[in-house]
């Protein structure tokens, strides 16, 4: 399919009760359950299904599955801010006693992240000379947990050489973290 077409159509099926074609907005906290065991099993996360809007809902799936296919990924996870979208990708794939390594140039509150708040839970980052991809391969050692950079910087306006940081990251077996705020994905 065209971008256009997964962008407008992908993850959603017409309605069978309403027929609706178009995606409604489900405004509702909590989902009913089949049964007490039924509930249960949600919440142990034993079986999939919605439990509570503040963790999923209908709504948010259709916009996760449309980003996912539009990337060309298995999923994809919508949250209320990019900073809370950078910081849930951060602690994803790192822990106490490892390091990030980063380009120096970041939107304010990301640099706060990376250099104040993650440090309190034993993550240290490690900022580059540049962002040239060379000065963050320098950087990297075995505690290394993931490469992060800006597709184009904030404020600086920078564009990152994505191809020559995803090949250092991943020739260093670590994952490439790229915050996309600036361009739409659509682009990149």
């Amino acid at each position: 399919m065209r971008p256009e077409t997964i962008a407008l159509h992908s993850g959603f099926d017409c309605d069978p009760a309403t027929k609706s074609v178009a995606v409604p907005i489900y405004q509702t906290v909590a989902y009913s359950f089949d049964s007490a065991a039924h509930g249960a099993a949600l919440f142990d996360l034993e079986v999939e299904g919605y439990r509570y809007s503040r963790i999923a809902n209908p709504t948010n799936a259709v916009l996760e599955r449309r980003v996912a296919d539009l990337e060309g990924g298995a999923d994809a996870l919508s949250v209320s801010t990019g900073q809370a979208a950078v910081h849930f990708a951060v602690l994803a794939v790192t822990e106490a006693g490892r390091t990030i390594v980063s380009v120096p140039q970041l939107y304010g509150t990301t640099h706060t992240l990376l250099a104040h708040i993650l440090p309190r839970f034993g993550v240290k980052t490690r900022f580059a000379r540049s962002d040239k991809p060379a000065d963050l391969a320098a950087l990297i050692d075995e505690s290394t947990s993931a490469v992060f950079c800006e597709t184009v910087g904030n404020p600086a306006g920078n564009v990152c050489d994505l191809e020559a940081m995803a090949e250092v990251a991943h020739r260093s077996g670590v994952p490439l973290i790229v915050d996309n705020t600036v361009p739409t994905p659509i682009l990149i």
